[in-house]
């Protein structure tokens, strides 16, 4: 993927538990995320469970509930989405 090269997060397929974590953790810095990411294992299971091909966001608390659950994205997949959803509309003013 062309962002992938740019942001220098190109990889190759890993082919151990241990290489997709390093893998993922690479991709975690790299690309400055600051919240909580979680690493499925080999078979999948979350992302089945949560369909989340194309793009989704969740929200999860921590007890595990779904506290939020975007359209398919990406275009749907933005800050504004579930700010929406949590905080009503934006006005600048509140900023």
């Amino acid at each position: 993927m062309e962002s992938n090269v740019k942001d220098k997060v190109v990889f190759a397929s890993p082919k151990t538990e241990e290489e997709r974590a390093f893998v993922a953790g690479a991709c975690v810095r790299k690309l400055g995320i600051e919240f909580p990411a979680v690493l499925d294992e080999f078979g999948n299971s979350t992302e089945r469970a949560y369909t989340g091909w194309p793009d989704r966001i969740y929200l999860i608390y921590s007890q595990g509930r779904i506290a939020y659950k975007s359209k398919p994205g990406p275009l749907d997949s933005t800050l504004t989405s579930w700010q929406r959803h949590f905080l009503g509309p934006y006005r600048p003013e509140q900023a």
